[in-house]
């Protein structure tokens, strides 16, 4: 995000005979390369070395900016996901990772079991960005740190540099990434090599779209996938389908490098990006687990690194349609290789508290587990059918959005550091009281942008009801100490942590389907958890 050529023999004149030429053949035809001892692509596929058909299922983590956030790598585990995209420095523009740290990294990785995909974020948006280096200067950095990288081919995936053009002179693009994958090759670097699109990695000029197969038979290993960041550019079905779509049928290799739910450049179609990723067997990489700054913080998925207060975009990302608990598969270097193979315990049978007509908290007894359980899956049990609810790391959740006067069983599985899950809990069955119905309202709430102190903030309520709504309220409650300083859409009072809305004239009445906006700046402390439940009219509301 933004914070080789074959060479062809030539004959010395027209006139040698066939003899000479043929001489001249076997001198020059290079001899076929070793295949890869890791990662591979074959047919426009990611393979491990097993052959193994793999597709990344993960996040994107800052390390380089929270070196002491390495936990962040088991947190992110714990949630499902089989890869993590580790953000590193050459030194040209942040405190550099020497080798030592990038053995870590790797360590860390290989322990929580995850595939590492290490990217140099100095490159970001070169040519544009002040400060901001080649992609042939990340190469180098590569090879200073290639003691920790060899011998690791089957877990780490080396991503040239983030972002690695602006959108000024970006046509050099083909050439330079030619070039760095090959200076990467001539050193040794035997590992898949990933490159970014340029254009702030979104490709809107379609450079790396129309030369990503002369790039790719550039690399001797043939060994090169390619890397799209989806934000505003990618705002619409058609433009995702389209452009992943054209990959697939050329069988170039293509993952969704970095995509977020929301940008200061545009609206991305996380649903679309989800969904066709999913229905292509493609990797995507979310960005980011926590850390955000400059007005994106909407973009963390956790709040202040915190695995059990997910936000909105977490939420989505994890435990939504396509998201990482329903669809990652771990690494199968990972089962093949030995190491810890035995589950912890099933959990205790979950008791049931704090029952309202949306909600519910559900306590548990901890798992055992030899090397140390990670967290648990909460999940909702239907005849057969299981659905993933949330993940945490305590023996502890709150579960929102429920339907009201309905029977809701739940269970629990439990995690380990090795991945492995625990057979399921007994299962828990919850009636919620009536109340109002959050199929009648829907409410959807972001952070629009973010300074010391304070943020701007905005709140969409929707009916999702048969018949009008004329005249409401809206209430919510902070967790922690914003206040509302200012709101537009309707009049705010608040008692401590409550905030009340009443409606203005021009919002007051919401038609079935239709929905009103508000807005609104607030205080705030270091953190900015979201709200997680809201009622209009006294009626609970789902949140999205």
């Amino acid at each position: 995000m933004r914070p080789h050529a074959h060479l062809t023999p030539r004959l010395a004149t027209v006139a040698g005979t066939l003899l000479a030429l043929l001489l001249s053949l076997l001198v020059f035809t290079p001899p076929a390369h070793a295949a890869p001892t890791g990662f591979r692509i074959q047919n426009g596929r990611l393979l491990e070395a097993s052959g193994n058909d793999f597709v990344m299922r993960g996040v994107n983590h800052a390390h380089t900016w929270y070196p002491d956030r390495i936990s962040s790598l088991a947190h992110i585990k714990a949630k499902g996901a089989n890869t993590v995209r580790v953000v590193l420095s050459s030194g040209d523009r942040w405190t550099r990772n020497d080798t030592a740290d990038v053995a870590n990294v790797v360590a860390q990785c290989k322990q929580n079991r995850l595939i590492c995909v290490l990217e140099v974020h100095d490159t970001t948006g070169y040519g544009e960005q002040s400060g901001a280096v080649t992609l042939s200067r990340a190469a180098d950095y590569w090879i200073s740190v290639q003691s920790a990288l060899t011998g690791q081919e089957d877990y780490v995936i080396v991503n040239i540099g983030n972002e690695p053009y602006g959108n000024t002179n970006y046509s050099a693009w083909t050439a330079d990434t030619k070039a760095a994958v090959q200076k990467l090759r001539t050193a040794g670097f035997d590992h898949t090599i990933m490159v970014d699109a340029p254009n702030w990695g979104q490709d809107w000029a379609f450079t790396m779209r129309d030369n990503a197969a002369s790039v790719f038979a550039a690399d001797p290993d043939a060994n090169t996938v390619f890397s799209i960041h989806m934000y505003g550019v990618f705002d619409t079905a058609a433009e995702v389908t389209d452009y992943l779509n054209r990959f697939v049928t050329a069988k170039l290799p293509i993952v969704v490098g970095e995509f977020g739910h929301d940008h200061s450049d545009g609206n991305p179609d996380e649903n679309t990006i989800l969904a066709v990723a999913q229905q292509l067997r493609l990797g995507y990489l979310g960005w980011s687990w926590s850390g955000n700054g400059g007005g994106v913080e909407y973009l963390d998925m956790v709040t202040n690194f915190d695995p059990n207060q997910l936000t909105s975009w977490g939420q989505r990302l994890f435990n939504g349609a396509n998201g990482i608990a329903a669809t990652a598969k771990e690494a199968a270097i990972y089962s093949s290789g030995g190491g810890d193979s035995t589950p912890p315990t099933a959990p205790g049978t979950p008791t049931a508290s704090a029952v309202t007509s949306s909600s519910v908290t559900l306590t548990w007894p901890a798992a055992t587990d030899a090397t140390g359980v990670t967290g648990y899956d909460v999940v909702r049990v239907s005849g057969g059918t299981e659905t993933a609810v949330t993940s945490t790391t305590r023996t502890t959740a709150t579960l929102t959005g429920l339907s009201p006067a309905t029977s809701h069983t739940f269970a629990v599985y439990a995690r380990d550091a090795a991945g492995n899950r625990s057979p399921r809990s007994a299962t828990v069955t919850v009636t919620t009281s009536s109340g109002g119905s959050p199929s009648a309202c829907g409410v959807g709430y972001k952070v629009t942008g973010s300074w010391p102190g304070g943020f701007q903030g905005e709140i969409t309520v929707r009916n999702t009801g048969t018949s009008a709504i004329n005249g409401w309220t809206l209430r919510w409650t902070f967790s922690d100490s914003q206040r509302i300083t200012n709101l537009w859409g309707g009049t705010a009072t608040q008692s401590g942590t409550e905030v009340s809305v009443a409606a203005a004239p021009y919002t007051a009445a919401i038609p079935a389907s239709g929905s009103v906006t508000l807005g609104f700046t607030a205080t705030r402390a270091s953190e900015n958890p979201s709200p997680t439940a809201f009622t209009l009219n006294g009626a609970d509301c789902s949140v999205s």
